[in-house]
């Protein structure tokens, strides 16, 4: 058989792999919570708040994994997995590093080396995520906290950016395979008052509107396959909306 036999053509819709980060208690877990059928895999404790079906809190990278295994091989009504948090995730494959390679801290294996080494769990856990979406149909969505970093422009001088708390590699990595990644942030307007003597402060205001930014910009990192608005309220529906769309303009 030639693989001419095989070409595929025309746009191909799959489920979605999004990643939201943002700072804490903004409500990154109510808009996964409103995909979909959800599915928590929980690394920490934060959502005993919401309505929503969960497994209970990992406290190591096995029982992440045999979360991901049994919703492959048992039959269930899930339609979306979602990981919250990355960040504590994290913490968890550190340990198991940690206690495969016999060292107290992940900064006590030589050269960095232990993170590279940590590559190798991140990587089994977004194949096992893979199979869940390719075989079983199931959209992912990861839950992050933010940092401010400081970023090397190699056309400008550096600045800071808000980014996905993770080590850089894996936030290298995780972004990679997404499709979307959005900063939820609160959106805030700036006032100029005059202070006299040709003196004038800016006021930040802030109108408690929630947010998601879909595009990178420097004050952060974003990305989106979609074709998205700059802007989004930090809503599912108005995410699923343009997923929709998306999709019946590719079927047209």
């Amino acid at each position: 058989m030639s693989l001419l036999d095989t070409i595929q053509t025309g746009p191909q819709e799959r489920p979605r792999r999004v990643l939201v980060y943002g700072t804490q208690g903004i409500g990154k877990s109510t808009f996964a919570a409103n995909a979909p059928k959800p599915i928590f895999i929980q690394t920490e404790d934060g959502i005993d708040g919401i309505h929503c079906s969960r497994f209970p809190q990992a406290q190591n990278f096995d029982e992440v994994m045999q979360a991901l295994g049994d919703l492959y091989a048992e039959e269930h009504v899930f339609k979306t997995v979602v990981i919250d948090s990355l960040d504590w995730l994290e913490k968890l494959i550190w340990a198991e590093v940690c206690k495969r390679r016999g060292v107290e801290s992940i900064d006590d294996i030589g050269y960095a080396k232990g993170y590279s080494f940590a590559l190798t769990y991140w990587r089994e856990f977004l194949d096992g995520l893979a199979a869940l979406r390719n075989d079983k149909g199931l959209s992912i969505i990861f839950i992050a906290h933010a940092k401010i970093e400081t970023f090397q422009n190699p056309e400008t001088e550096s600045y800071d950016r808000y980014c996905p708390n993770l080590h850089k590699h894996v936030a290298a990595l995780v972004q990679e395979w997404c499709d979307e990644v959005f900063f939820a942030t609160y959106k805030v307007h700036t006032k100029n008052t005059d202070e006299g003597f040709n003196k004038k402060r800016a006021q930040g205001i802030g109108t408690g509107e929630r947010v998601m930014r879909t595009c990178e910009r420097p004050a952060h990192l974003a990305k989106n396959r979609l074709d998205l608005p700059e802007e989004l309220p930090l809503e599912w529906a108005a995410y699923a909306h343009f997923v929709t769309e998306s999709t019946q303009q590719k079927g047209a």
